[in-house]
């Protein structure tokens, strides 16, 4: 596993209002958002798969139904209670507001208490922000997540940059899943015959230091 440095987060990267003008072209995606952000959920974003299947199903598939996605990906930090029932009470709270979405919300702040007992490996230390847990989801391509706040403003989470994400290139982010996670993640996905036109690549990731 790579170990991040403290703090260590690239917000953007250049390429954020190309994502902001899809995510805005979305109503029921839009609506999702204010949903978190007036749940008060501390310091609540939307990411990875969600966008993933926004960017590449209006580019390269047949288009985004939110409805449809398998689970609307939900992240929070809340270091005074690393809990299970947190988490479902943080889902039940978004059920509640936002009815009809496959909610499903986790706090960052907690992923040390049970990550090595579900993917397996060495204990992880404890993420200190949500830029850090995100740069460390399965793809660069999902490790992205997005925010409003009161004014309506979108902002964007990329530690590695949007490049992935917006144009289509499936990658393992190798920050902390294995290549056995990230093959059966591509099989279960199955990229190239949901999002033709989507590249996968599966060997060493390149230019890791300047991602």
């Amino acid at each position: 596993m790579t170990a991040l440095p403290a703090g260590w987060a690239k917000p953007d990267l250049g390429r954020g209002d190309e994502l902001r003008g899809l995510v805005r072209a979305d109503v029921r995606l839009m609506w999702a958002l204010s949903v978190v952000r007036d749940s008060g959920l501390p310091d609540a974003w939307v990411g990875a798969g969600v966008l993933r299947d926004l960017v590449w199903g209006c580019r390269y598939g047949t288009g985004f139904d939110l409805r449809a996605v398998r689970d609307v990906d939900v992240v929070f930090f809340d270091p005074a209670d690393l809990s299970r029932d947190n988490d479902d009470r943080a889902t039940a709270r978004l059920a509640t507001a936002g009815p009809g979405l496959p909610w499903e919300a986790k706090n960052q702040a907690a992923v040390h208490t049970w990550y090595p007992r579900r993917f397996g490996g060495p204990p992880v230390p404890p993420f200190r922000s949500i830029a850090e847990a995100v740069a460390t989801w399965p793809e660069y391509a999902t490790a992205v997540a997005v925010r409003v706040d009161p004014d309506n403003h979108l902002a964007v989470c990329a530690p590695h940059g949007l490049d992935d994400l917006l144009d289509g290139v499936w990658r393992r982010n190798p920050t902390r899943v294995s290549e056995q996670v990230s093959r059966e993640r591509l099989a279960r996905h199955d990229p190239a015959r949901r999002w033709p036109g989507v590249r996968v690549i599966t060997g060493p990731p390149a230019n890791w230091e300047g991602r």
